[in-house]
């Protein structure tokens, strides 16, 4: 290892060093603490007996060579320090074993070989291609009766998965976090292991072999990725040598408001071992992408935009990202950011933090605080629809309908939506068309699309047998449907991030809750081509020509008046009250001929919107 790059803070491969790796007569491990005393080491290979680790290089990194380990087997530190003998899992450990134990366990990363050769060469970054993504809980997903703790391993439930997203349109799955974490209701936002993927689903390998069977049924994965905060496990990263080594010393900014411990960095070691973790899931798994959360507490002290901008983590941040960018480029960057902190998409040499994308909080608030407001408060709060496109185009945002959402009382999608039974179900499917007319891309949380009105439960699966009911059938397959549009026209994602690619028909017309939107599509290849190029397809994408969606947010059916602005012909593919939807129109072919200068009716049921394609011809009926 180069320790000079080591202690700058320029590494993002520590782990290939750092840890255990096995070799061809026993494994070697090493660890870094600074601050210790004496390190030991114990585990299966050595009945659990301390052995004292040496200092070879006398830089504060203890190693030891173990002739009897293996991959497979479970080992330990024991560090003397400040706060005396400490027993505690590897920092860099490649595995651990199942809480409430805490031993790490050796694994050799080389024993899986990928085949997904076509698809790491091929992905793209998705800025002018579709970008859909399912994001999922893998423990509740689907539960597992013959486990005691309900869980499918990362190999067995592979099939399960790429079916139905395949089967639904999706274009890439998004993990909630994987790495090692001891309490199973912080769904991983409190990990423990940093290089670990949960012993609940398995081994190293099995979750390498998940991401493989993805990529080759044409089905990207991102992972949830927390840089910010780590668990307060005493035999995990806190007070690692005895002393406050990877968190702040004890003040008011070491502990966050979950009760976990921030990360400093500050420490150029502290820096590497964060850069390096990133890079690890994308090299060792083939993640195609990293979901950051809380960046907020990141960028600001506590997370407080009043306490100022923490400028040694914001440097952090942006050297994280150019390294990643230059060692996987056509990997994504996702940062989950609920603050207007400006520049976070603008690539770092432009003086940005160098995320491909940003969550737009905002215009999932805002969409939300509409859907649940009366048809007449409507009227009056049309900004609500309209807000996010007056900054939209200051990052390259991506629109969330997340688990944040579905948690703690806040209700499910379905469930904020005002009204009836019957009255949430039309208006569920034309929110979900305006989200996708919407620029921007995709996100959903598994259950969404089956309408659930249980908040999720990480220690139970979708109420899939909603599906026996014909309303959320229905949806279900509605949102199949869309998913299909989406992936197949160019107009919905080629110039996401291009203002010529937007246009308001209609806003809030004539205070009737009527607004209508234009995706153009630009020429094929025209527009910007993402880092790793454009011509990988994360989907279909073969439809040319542009779209526009009418909408009535309404409970009273309206007319809808559009001026033409050229010689078109608009046909509907997709009416959200069609009978097929539980809606009452018959499905039936419908085209309207629009004359430049002169203006075409759209007569629209309560709830309702329609979708049509446009010909930039003239055409006689």
């Amino acid at each position: 290892m180069d320790f000079q790059k080591f202690f700058e803070g320029d590494m993002y491969d520590a782990y290939k060093y750092m840890g255990a790796h096995p070799e061809k007569d026993g494994v070697v491990f090493r660890t870094y603490a600074p601050s210790a005393e004496k390190v030991c080491i114990i585990g299966e290979f050595n009945n659990w007996t301390e052995e004292e680790m040496a200092m070879p290089e006398r830089l504060q990194f203890y190693e030891i060579f173990e002739k009897n380990a293996k991959p497979g087997q479970m080992y330990k530190y024991v560090i003397y320090g400040r706060n005396g003998r400490v027993e505690h899992c590897d920092p860099y450990g490649f595995g651990m074993e199942l809480r409430p134990g805490f031993a790490s366990v050796v694994r050799d990363l080389g024993a899986y070989t990928f085949t997904d050769e076509k698809w790491m060469k091929e992905r793209t970054r998705c800025y002018d291609r579709p970008l859909n993504i399912y994001e999922l809980h893998l423990g509740s997903f689907r539960r597992n009766e013959k486990d005691p703790n309900g869980w499918y391993s990362y190999s067995e439930i592979a099939d399960e998965l790429i079916g139905y997203v395949k089967e639904n349109g999706y274009t890439h799955v998004e993990f909630m976090p994987l790495s090692e974490h001891p309490f199973d209701g912080s769904w991983g936002y409190q990990s423990t292991g940093f290089f670990s993927p949960t012993s609940r689903y398995g081994s190293a390998n099995e979750l390498q072999e998940l991401i493989d069977r993805l990529h080759n049924a044409g089905i990207g994965a991102i992972l949830d990725f927390v840089p910010a905060h780590f668990a307060l496990d005493y035999y995990a990263l806190r007070r690692y040598d005895g002393t406050e080594l990877y968190e702040y010393p004890a003040s008011d900014v070491s502990d966050s408001e979950w009760g976990s411990c921030n990360f400093i960095f500050a420490r150029r070691e502290v820096a590497c071992f964060m850069q390096s973790a990133a890079n690890y899931w994308l090299t060792e798994y083939h993640f195609d992408g990293l979901r950051m959360d809380a960046i907020s507490r990141v960028i600001y002290w506590m997370g407080n935009e009043l306490r100022g901008v923490n400028e040694t983590a914001v440097e952090f941040l942006k050297k994280m990202n150019a390294g990643i960018h230059r060692l996987h480029p056509s990997a994504m960057l996702i940062a989950e950011d609920s603050t207007s902190y400006p520049g976070c998409t603008r690539p770092v040499e432009e003086g940005g933090l160098g995320f491909d994308y940003k969550w737009d909080l905002g215009w999932m608030n805002d969409t939300l605080d509409y859907f649940m407001k009366t048809s007449d408060e409507r009227k009056k709060r049309p900004e609500l629809l309209t807000f996010s496109m007056y900054y939209f185009y200051n990052e390259r945002h991506l629109l969330p309908l997340s688990h944040d959402e579905v948690v703690h009382g806040k209700r499910t999608i379905i469930g904020k939506i005002f009204g009836t039974y019957e009255e949430q179900f039309p208006q569920l499917r034309t929110l979900y068309l305006y989200m996708y007319m919407h620029p921007g891309k995709k996100l959903n949380f598994m259950g969404n699309e089956i309408a659930m009105f249980r908040e999720w439960d990480e220690t139970k699966e979708p109420d899939n047998f909603l599906l026996k009911y014909p309303m959320h059938d229905s949806f279900h397959q509605f949102m199949i449907c869309l998913n299909g549009i989406y992936r197949d026209y160019r107009a919905l994602s080629a110039l996401d991030y291009h203002p010529e690619g937007f246009a308001w028909l209609l806003m809030n017309d004539q205070g009737h809750d009527v607004f209508a939107i234009r995706r153009n599509a630009g020429k094929a290849g025209e527009k910007e081509a993402d880092a790793a190029g454009s011509s990988a397809k994360n989907g279909a994408q073969d439809r040319e020509g542009d779209l526009a969606a009418i909408f009535n947010f309404s409970s009273k059916e309206r007319t809808a008046v559009i001026r033409a602005e050229n010689d078109e012909r608009w046909d509907l593919i997709l009416h959200t009250d069609w009978e097929c939807w539980s809606g009452t129109r018959k499905q039936e072919k419908e085209s309207v001929r629009m004359i430049e200068g002169s203006s075409a009716v759209f007569e629209l049921p309560p709830f309702s919107a329609a979708l049509y394609t446009i010909r930039r011809e003239a055409v006689d009926m």
